[in-house]
């Protein structure tokens, strides 16, 4: 599905659209996946619904994922920007495009985690967890993962 944006830019869901390059290229060097292995991008892309952002030339710009089983849950995850093209309203475009998803209609249970942008996604309302000590979560270091010190 496509769907227009801000400023002529166009979001699509296709995962054969997807520049994986892109992709690496930004998460490897973000705060929450530095130093990620392309193989282990290229998987996630594989395995969840996408949200890519377009430029009139055909360039991506902006991304987000959802992992998800369609049904109960879903783990918004990877969402950004390229920096030179912030100020448009892409990430509130990504975003609010891939919450309103068809394929996630009727899921009950939204989730993320983030260091920044809480103002953003508590208007799409998100919110703490009301009983963290619900919430379990097993860590591993990147470092020990993807074989980088």
């Amino acid at each position: 599905m496509r769907w227009t944006g801000p400023d002529g830019f166009e979001a699509d869901d296709s995962t054969d659209r997807v520049d994986v390059g892109v992709v690496h290229g930004f998460l490897s060097t973000s705060y929450w996946a530095p130093g990620i292995p392309r193989e282990v991008v290229e998987r996630s892309i594989a395995g969840s619904l996408n949200l890519g952002v377009y430029a009139a030339d055909g360039a991506m710009v902006a991304f987000a994922r959802m992992v998800t089983d369609r049904a109960t849950f879903a783990w918004l995850a990877d969402v950004f920007v390229l920096p030179e093209y912030r100020g448009h309203g892409l990430g509130r475009f990504v975003v609010s495009t891939l919450l309103e998803h068809p394929d996630l209609k009727g899921v009950r249970r939204m989730m993320l985690a983030t260091a920044d942008a809480h103002e953003l996604y508590r208007s799409y309302g998100f919110a703490a967890l009301e009983d963290p000590d619900r919430m379990m979560v097993v860590r591993r270091d990147p470092a020990e993962l993807y074989g980088r010190r």
